[in-house]
């Protein structure tokens, strides 16, 4: 199962839900001001762009944006938001996918570099955004910390989500660190059509992150428990992560 024939153009055409979840204001604003503050008047490059649910935001806010994505229907869904002008995407593996220029800020939000399944390719994520930075230049990762706490003796799976309509779950395989999260979507009234969606990720630990950073060539400036510098404890459920390019 890879992300580039996940993400088709149904999955794409329902990914946004504007005023909802990750494109909630709440969540939305402090992302990109903490990113265009980050940006600090340079150009910034998202690796998995997706649909632009930041890049978009972060350009009309005044930061020079470009993306890489891997899966065309998603480009396709920036496109009704923005266009080539505004944000340039390149179609591309973001292990290795290169945008012309040099850039003082590279960001992966929204558990991205999960979606690379081997560690070899994330330690590639972060040699690629070595190259496109310029010197002292940031590469920001927003990633969720795995709560294998949740996992009794004997079990694999835990639920992450219970919604009127909804129902997550993720499957873990702890000796890969791979992880499938599953989201089952059905009418709340009883009716019996389900919409299920399957994900596979690895999972990261943050020390594990901070030594694909050094074999990079980056330095951990700040972790931070969310994007308004909320303190990272060992009860976090996710991190932001801030590197600079030593």
């Amino acid at each position: 199962m890879e992300h580039a024939d996940i993400w088709d153009e149904e999955a794409a055409r329902h990914y946004d839900t504007p005023g909802t979840g990750m494109f909630a204001p709440e969540v939305l604003g402090p992302t990109i001001e903490r990113l265009r503050a980050l940006a600090d008047g340079g150009r910034a490059l998202e690796m998995a762009v997706g649909t632009g649910r930041v890049a978009v935001p972060l350009a009309e806010a005044g930061v020079p944006v470009a993306g890489i994505e891997l899966c065309q229907p998603m480009i396709d869904q920036l496109r009704t938001k923005a266009d080539d002008e505004l944000v340039p995407v390149v179609l591309g593996d973001m292990a290795s996918a290169r945008v012309d220029g040099t850039f003082s800020l590279v960001f992966l939000v929204f558990n991205g570099i999960s979606n690379v399944l081997t560690q070899e390719r994330q330690i590639a994520v972060f040699k690629n955004a070595a190259r496109h930075l310029v010197p002292g230049g940031r590469f920001v990762i927003e990633l969720w910390v795995p709560d294998l706490r949740t996992l009794p003796p004997g079990r694999t799976g835990s639920v992450f989500a219970t919604q009127p309509g909804y129902l997550g779950a993720d499957i873990f395989d702890p000796v890969a660190q791979h992880v499938v999260s599953h989201h089952v979507r059905f009418d709340p009234e009883g009716g019996s059509a389900a919409r299920i969606f399957r994900s596979p990720h690895r999972y990261i630990w943050p020390a594990e992150l901070d030594l694909m950073a050094r074999i990079a060539g980056f330095v951990l400036e700040s972790r931070h428990g969310g994007w308004s510098d909320e303190p990272f404890t060992a009860e976090s459920s996710d991190h932001v992560s801030i590197y600079r390019l030593a």
